[in-house]
């Protein structure tokens, strides 16, 4: 059996999140993307103080969730706190038209999305 890295400790996660299993808002998705409003606060939980450093620029969930080295579900808990504060914004990537009239779908298919998984395991 092997050891939990800190990283994954339930505990851990427990704590940064208040015992919360789902955010307050379902604004978020993996390819949401989110931009700080304002600078970190000395009050601030040290999750919060680092996804406001890092979103200086638009930068998605999933890429949020990997640097703070948590789960998916346990980064749009700690977003949905900045967003209901007023400290964050959220915006889907736009989507533009490939033909006058068309409708463009920018995001990935099911089947596109499993491959990506199946590479990500491979590594």
């Amino acid at each position: 059996m092997s050891r939990l890295r800190r990283d994954e400790d339930p505990d851990r996660l427990y704590t940064v999140t208040g015992g919360r299993t789902r955010p307050a808002t379902d604004d978020f998705d993996l390819v949401t993307l989110v931009v700080t409003e304002c600078d970190p606060t000395p009050d601030m939980q040290t999750e919060h103080v680092r996804i406001l450093d890092m979103c200086g620029a638009p930068t998605a969930v999933v890429e949020i969730a990997a640097e703070l080295r948590v789960p998916v579900g346990v980064a749009t808990i700690l977003l949905s706190d900045l967003l209901l504060a007023g400290k964050i914004t959220a915006r889907h990537p736009q989507t533009s038209p490939t033909l006058p009239g068309a409708p463009y779908d920018s995001r990935p298919t099911l089947a596109i999305l499993e491959k990506v998984l199946v590479g990500i395991r491979s590594l």
